[in-house]
């Protein structure tokens, strides 16, 4: 897919790896929609930097676990650029718990990560998918993370919540073909403010990584965008972590 003038719609766009990918597909030629939930300010701001390079791009607010909120953000963004070509499902959020301690897994906190992290992306997925119908060509890349692989992570749900991602991502793969593609990318430690207060420990970590670097958002968006354009691959997860998995 030549991401020139298609039009994306990129969940949780207004931070991260969220906005790192709203910018890099604005260079690209890219017409954005940038979701946000409560970052408003973000969000604003990540347009502004796209529209002061001369791009088009616009925010949208929907909390992604609403199936009503995601329905009408694709409404508006539609009535905006006339369709969607591409989905990025960036939205996610987690919980640091212990990953030993099971009663601090509360029914809440499962109920909370897996309504954003999972439903989230099966409701924008859903939404989204009859326009790429008819168009006859769509991807949609979602963001999973090495803790759906490894079991490790910030919390019990959040690496089974990213697993649950990984097969989400087969699933909808096999659903929407052929006109669909469907991929996942998984990073390992990216430096965004989910690192905020653990500056030390992403020192520590990253010396013990092959690369002996931990991610950017820039170079994971630069692989959304890579795995949006691939038009002969569906239903991968691939790993973006600086060898930090092996």
């Amino acid at each position: 897919m030549d991401l020139s003038n298609k039009v994306v719609l990129v969940t949780g766009g207004g931070t991260g790896i969220g906005r790192a990918t709203c910018l890099t597909l604005a260079k690209r030629g890219a017409c954005v929609g940038v979701n946000y939930s409560r970052s408003k300010a973000d969000a604003d701001e990540t347009v502004q930097m796209i529209t002061n390079e001369g791009g088009r791009a616009i925010a949208v607010q929907a909390d992604v676990s609403q199936d009503k909120e995601v329905r009408e953000m694709v409404r508006i963004l539609v009535q905006q650029f006339g369709t969607i070509d591409a989905l990025v499902n960036n939205a996610s959020i987690t919980r640091h718990i212990p990953l030993d301690d099971l009663e601090a897994a509360t029914e809440e906190v499962w109920d909370e990560l897996y309504d954003v992290n999972v439903k989230g992306m099966f409701y924008c997925a859903r939404a989204v998918a009859p326009f790429m119908k008819k168009s006859k060509q769509g991807a949609i890349v979602n963001v999973g993370s090495i803790a759906g692989i490894t079991g490790l992570g910030s919390s019990l749900p959040y690496a089974v919540s990213k697993a649950a991602i990984h097969g989400l991502t087969k699933s909808l793969a096999r659903a929407l073909a052929p006109d669909i593609r469907v991929n996942c990318i998984a990073p390992g430690a990216v430096a965004t403010r989910w690192w905020a207060g653990r500056e030390e420990q992403m020192k520590k970590l990253a010396p013990h990584i092959l690369l002996q670097r931990v991610s950017t958002p820039e170079d994971i968006a630069a692989f959304i965008c890579a795995a949006l354009e691939q038009e002969a691959m569906t239903g991968q997860t691939l790993t973006v972590d600086s060898g930090q998995t092996l």
